[in-house]
């Protein structure tokens, strides 16, 4: 599925362009288009070098999939790699979207590899800001890549969150809640690991594009792209951060453990200790010598108050020292 756009001096005039007239569109410097292809096939990239004079290299990263975020310069274009990342309802899972883009000086192409990159929003942002479109490429290229750093930052917001909730059950509930936070914990590490992965790369790409040389940001989008260049940064912190913080969270999850443990041994020594009480006086008074009150029921009774009194002697000394 192909899609694009055609701007004449910042002014949206056409949309749905065939990709074979778009290079006689180009014919005049005042346009400027966008155009998006949907999981294109081997004639479709081949029409991309025909029409743009894309190179070969940046056409077959184009057509991989698992391709770093990067920026490639080339001689007459750019290709720049990006994701697109979203998080489960639960908090936990991270799924992620590529897109590679195809920069020249009159136009825009966008390759989305798989239906979850949400290229609507981007055209909405584009909408939005119609006193920025004057600005051509560099002004396409903008809300495209607003629309994935406020995914990647809305990320991170949520995986926060999800943090603080497991945070808030670390003392809480027995085993079962234990075992909850464990898995819980390691789906966010998981996660997290993924994030960094796409959010820490995209701060080299944000500066390349804003260095000079690449002559597709003009003066007036700069303070732009330089707000887009901080939410990456903050991004990059953030996730920093929380990766941190879920290591201390499982490390405050085993030493929790480990405290109840002790109070479990703490509490079963104890209770032994309770029980020998009474074994060891069943056991030397059913030693085969006469004993006090051998053969009567003064011995019997006795002894059975020798146990229950030295019991709870033992239960209320270690219910004082807190052993119970």
């Amino acid at each position: 599925m192909t899609r694009t756009r055609l701007y004449h001096d910042g002014t949206l005039v056409s949309e749905d362009v065939p990709v074979r007239e778009v290079s006689g569109h180009l014919t005049d410097p005042a346009s400027v288009v966008w155009l998006d292809l949907y999981r294109p096939g081997a004639e479709e990239f081949a029409l991309l070098g025909e029409e743009f004079g894309i190179h070969e290299l940046a056409l077959e990263d184009a057509s991989q999939r698992g391709q770093r975020p990067k920026l490639d310069r080339y001689r007459t274009h750019a290709f720049l790699n990006a994701y697109a990342v979203t998080v489960s309802p639960d908090g936990a899972e991270l799924t992620y979207s590529e897109i590679a883009v195809f920069l020249t000086g009159q136009a825009m192409i966008t390759v989305r590899k798989d239906d979850g990159f949400d290229i609507e929003g981007v055209v909405a942002r584009w909408d939005e800001s119609p006193d920025l479109a004057g600005h051509g490429v560099g002004f396409l290229l903008h809300g495209l890549l607003d629309h994935v750093v406020d995914g990647h930052f809305a990320a991170v917001q949520q995986l926060d969150d999800s943090i603080e909730e497991v945070e808030s059950l670390l003392f809480e509930g027995g085993r079962r809640q234990i075992e909850a936070v464990q898995r819980r914990t390691f789906a966010l590490r998981k996660s997290l690991v993924r994030l960094r992965r796409v959010v820490l790369p995209m701060r080299e790409v944000v500066n390349s594009l804003m260095r000079p040389g690449l002559h597709l940001i003009t003066d007036p989008l700069v303070p732009y792209y330089q707000d887009v260049y901080d939410h990456v940064l903050r991004a990059t912190e953030w996730t920093e951060s929380l990766r941190d913080l879920v290591a201390s969270v499982m490390e405050t999850n085993l030493s929790v453990q480990a405290n109840r443990m002790n109070l479990i041994m703490k509490k079963v020594t104890s209770w032994a200790a309770i029980i020998a009480v009474p074994t060891a006086i069943t056991g030397y008074y059913g030693q085969n010598l006469p004993y006090p009150g051998f053969g009567r029921e003064s011995g019997l009774l006795s002894s059975g108050a020798l146990i229950v009194i030295v019991s709870l002697l033992l239960y209320l000394t270690f219910r004082r020292k807190d052993w119970l």
